[in-house]
């Protein structure tokens, strides 16, 4: 990932090789299971090719392309770069300035969705290109073989994708060229079908056929992956996607449009009858294959699958790393498992999507079957992305009537695409909504009561305590606590503090230290950023930090206020050796003490209820959660956690009557 947003603007071989490899994963893989998706078993029966549907299809396949992945993503939403970055998440970073509110549902419910895609789209692809194996033997069980794969593609995550990596723009370039020349061969032999170029069929396939909108909600998985391709953005720049777009979009309609030209030739019949198993329709993708090519083709599809499985969990870690520093999800470690920038590994991430994928392939089994609930998730986010891309354009000052017009076309086309897919609610549907809507719990749950307990915080005036902080610094009464003494604050005003801290150096146990360094941490609205500020509250007794920090960079605390220090020394503005007189003598470094404090909900509140509710889940999500020494990756032999009460609505005074003891009278 490059650091630069300058590297938006260029188009390079190298760029486009890795553009081919790590964005089109999901998007490109596609064919392997629209066509029979559309022409498959649909509550039970098969479905008989008709020409007219065939033609109605690949229409409908042709202009979603256009429409919805090329003009929508590849041209406008592109634009929508947060310094280079895309997706969801930088799109609402980059509009949050302007303080709309409404502009966190969108967020939140688009984030959910792109994340639950994360849980069916590796099991759909790998199963799609393993069954193709069933052309040898049709009782085949794959379910073993996939959850096997995807065993060894989520096992390998904890030691980066960076040598893998260099293979995929190669691979997906032999996968995309072989989807090419597969469906140039088969169209070769009736050139007639491209007549479904014209919008007319499209619009005649809704006349013609009684399930046409059931069609439209197979026929939108194949732009599935525009969503990703947005989030992917940063990866390899704007202007090597919209290059590379314009062959990969060939290769994939030129494979539509010969599974199509296949399926004409066989009107009449079903794929379940190609495929001579009743209950197990034949996948028109493989079936453009010759013999002696079929095994080489399963095996770049799997190989395709699994690149397309890897860019999106790879997305996912990147999602939830934004999140986090959005304040959308509690704090989880985060590793690096490789030098190259932005390369992240987030253990319980992995190992959930991974749980999540094993149980979708068991309970569907067959990618067929996982066909009903893919897309219901993506829909919802593309309606989430044009909201925010409406919002987008207007802050740029686009002309109204074009902000008007491309909100209400998208609207109405997402809209469909939406009542199309409510269509598989029942058959499949349901468990990407549910994979959605306990995402979208989480993130609102930890938005909202990082707000509560934000709104509720007392902040006070550093100078008010310059005296006394010098005073203790000095008062050799007290035992020394620390030579430096380093909290973390929330507080953005350079010269406040919060109240508890006072309350922790003053009361709770007076703690003396030579500098007290106050550390707060600032969440860019862009992603690479990395700064830092220092201000000198009182010489040589008090300091202040701000790390100013893009919302894609990891708070390595530990190491960035080491080489604060380290910055200070070297200028002469601090001295750290310690002040105790043996070691100030052998220029022995003094120690820094970390003092984190941890809040917990006091039973002295009176909080409506569904406050509580709110607060309830989010301590026992924190339970579960990354303590906040390690998510700011603090040693822990330097950190000292205190637990603070957090007081948000006490309750009225109590009126309590006191009763004295009349003279002469026994309470016995």
């Amino acid at each position: 990932m490059v650091g630069n947003h300058k590297h938006i603007n260029k188009v390079t071989l190298g760029g486009l090789i890795v553009t081919w490899g790590i964005i089109y994963g999901d998007i490109g893989t596609s064919p392997l299971y629209v066509m029979r998706a559309i022409f498959g078993m649909h509550e039970g029966k098969a479905e008989v090719i008709r020409e007219e549907v065939v033609l109605g299809a690949l229409s409908a396949i042709f202009w979603t392309l256009t429409l919805q992945t090329t003009i929508k993503y590849v041209w406008l939403t592109l634009k929508a770069d947060n310094k280079g970055e895309g997706g969801i998440f930088s799109l609402y970073t980059l509009l949050k300035r302007f303080k709309k509110r409404w502009m966190l549902v969108p967020a939140i419910i688009g984030g959910s969705c792109l994340l639950a895609d994360g849980f069916i789209t590796p099991p759909i692809s790998v199963s799609s290109a393993i069954e193709g194996l069933k052309v040898y033997n049709e009782e085949l069980d794959t379910v073993p073989i996939v959850i096997a794969i995807l065993f060894v593609l989520f096992f390998v995550q904890r030691f980066g994708t960076s040598l893998i990596g260099k293979a995929f723009g190669p691979m997906m370039m032999i996968w995309f060229t072989m989807l090419g020349v597969l469906g140039l061969i088969a169209l070769s032999g009736n050139m007639s079908v491209l007549k479904a170029l014209n919008p007319y069929y499209l619009v005649y396939l809704f006349d013609l056929h009684s399930q046409g909108f059931y069609v439209l909600g197979m026929v939108f998985l194949c732009t599935t992956g525009a969503e990703a391709l947005y989030s992917d953005m940063g990866h390899c720049g704007r202007n090597n996607i919209r290059v590379s777009w314009i062959y990969v979009k060939l290769t994939l309609v030129l494979s539509y449009f010969g599974q199509g030209a296949y399926l004409i030739a066989h009107s009449g019949q079903t794929l379940t009858e190609i495929s001579g198993k009743a209950t197990n329709p034949a996948n028109p993708f493989f079936l453009l294959m010759p013999d002696w090519f079929l095994p080489f083709g399963i095996a770049i599809a799997t190989s395709a699958a699994v690149i397309a499985s890897q860019a999106l969990i790879s997305g996912s870690f990147t999602m939830i790393s934004e999140a986090m520093r959005l304040n959308f999800w509690p704090k989880v470690s985060v590793k690096y498992p490789s030098d190259l920038k932005g390369q992240l590994y987030i253990p319980s991430v992995n190992w959930m999507l991974f749980a999540g994928c094993v149980s979708i392939v068991l309970y569907f089994r067959e990618s067929s079957a996982m066909e009903a609930a893919y897309g219901l998730a993506i829909v919802i986010c593309m309606l989430m992305t044009t909201s925010l891309l409406g919002v987008f354009m207007a802050t740029r000052r686009y002309p109204t009537v074009l902000i008007l017009a491309v909100i209400a076309i998208y609207l109405v086309i997402e809209s469909a695409f939406f009542i199309a897919n409510i269509d598989k609610f029942h058959n499949g549907g349901y468990v990407s909504v549910i994979i959605t809507g306990v995402l979208a719990i989480i993130m609102t749950v930890w938005f909202w009561a990082k707000k509560i307990r934000s709104e509720y915080t007392e902040f006070t005036k550093i100078a008010n305590y310059k005296q006394v902080l010098a005073e203790l610094s000095n008062d050799e009464s007290i035992p020394k606590y620390a030579t430096h003494l380093v909290y973390m604050t929330n507080a953005h005003l350079g010269d406040e503090i919060e109240s508890k801290i006072i309350y922790s150096i003053l009361q709770k146990r007076p703690k003396r230290a030579d500098i007290y360094w106050f550390v707060h941490v600032n969440v860019l609205d862009e992603p690479y950023k990395m700064e830092y500020r220092v201000r000198e509250i009182m010489k040589d007794d008090v300091i202040r930090v701000d790390f100013y920090l893009g919302f894609r960079i990891a708070p390595r605390i530990n190491l960035m206020f080491k080489q604060v220090v380290r910055d200070m020394v070297q200028k002469g503005e601090v001295d750290i050796t310690s002040r105790y007189e043996s070691l100030n003598r052998n220029n022995v470094i003094g120690d820094f003490k970390f003092v984190l404090i941890e809040k917990f909900l006091s039973y002295d509140n009176d909080l409506p209820w569904y406050e509580r509710i709110v607060l309830d889940i989010y301590f026992i999500l924190k339970q579960v959660s990354l303590s906040e020494g390690r998510a700011f990756g603090l040693d822990s032999s330097s950190v000292k956690v205190e637990k603070f009460p957090i007081v948000i609505h006490p309750p009225e005074d109590m009126v309590l009557s006191r009763v004295d003891e009349h003279p002469g009278h026994n309470n016995d």
